[in-house]
């Protein structure tokens, strides 16, 4: 019985060796090799910024046109407009405590109103005489234009304007971009600057809101951590 059983497993062993599949040295190989769909399916290589520009693109934004109209070329967002109660407050906090400069002043004494604009433009650079700096003052992107209609001042019965954020909501904030969010509130809690809300405050964190003297909003982010901050809403 031992010699029979012997002789067996040895026919066996033999047999299993002829139908045995060669060994193949390489795992990827045999991955491909088994799979020989995968050699005729085309390659897709999705450009990164294709990608990420789609959320941005004019079939996920109704009424989006991306080809631009040859005569607006020429257009960039120059400035935007509030009003204030009182210039001298308003210039301190924009350049005191925003670090803005004051690029132009006009004066239109008919009609009892003066337009300052302010920016983080160099302005040593800027024309001496008159009309000259108006244009190159208009030629300037994001500026802020402060608009005082004389009298408000010291007028007891001037409540103020409306910010935009109570009802009915219109205009919603400015928006700054800092070096260092958290350093940048730090300085200005020590200048006793008023907040809608901290950095470290709410759900959507290091981002900032501030109030100017006229009780506008001003946004205060920077670009390291707003990228962060939004970058779940952003893909």
């Amino acid at each position: 019985m031992a010699s029979s059983s012997l002789t067996a497993t040895s026919a066996f062993r033999r047999l299993a060796t002829t139908f045995q599949r060669p060994r193949l040295l390489n795992p990827l190989i045999t991955h491909f090799t088994l799979n020989p769909k995968i050699f005729n399916q085309p390659r897709r290589f999705v450009s990164t910024s294709i990608a990420m520009a789609a959320k941005e693109s004019a079939d996920k934004n109704p009424g989006l046109h991306t080809s631009v109209d040859e005569a607006t070329k020429g257009y960039f967002l120059q400035q935007t407009m509030l009003r204030v109660k009182d210039p001298k407050v308003s210039l301190d906090f924009y350049s005191r405590i925003m670090g803005m400069s004051l690029l132009k002043r006009l004066d239109f004494e008919d009609l009892k109103f003066t337009l300052y604009f302010l920016g983080y433009e160099e302005t040593s650079s800027a024309p001496s005489e008159a009309a000259e700096r108006t244009a190159w003052t208009f030629g300037h992107k994001a500026l802020l234009e402060l608009t005082h209609n004389w009298g408000t001042e010291s007028d007891p019965d001037f409540k103020g304007y409306h910010n935009g954020n109570s009802e009915p909501r219109g205009f919603g904030h400015i928006g700054v971009t800092v070096d260092d969010v958290h350093k940048a509130c730090k300085r200005f809690e020590s200048l006793g600057v008023e907040f809608v809300k901290k950095p470290d405050d709410g759900k959507i964190k290091d981002i900032a809101f501030i109030k100017d003297p006229d009780g506008y909003w001003i946004e205060i982010f920077d670009t390291t951590n707003i990228a962060k901050t939004t970058a779940h809403a952003a893909v």
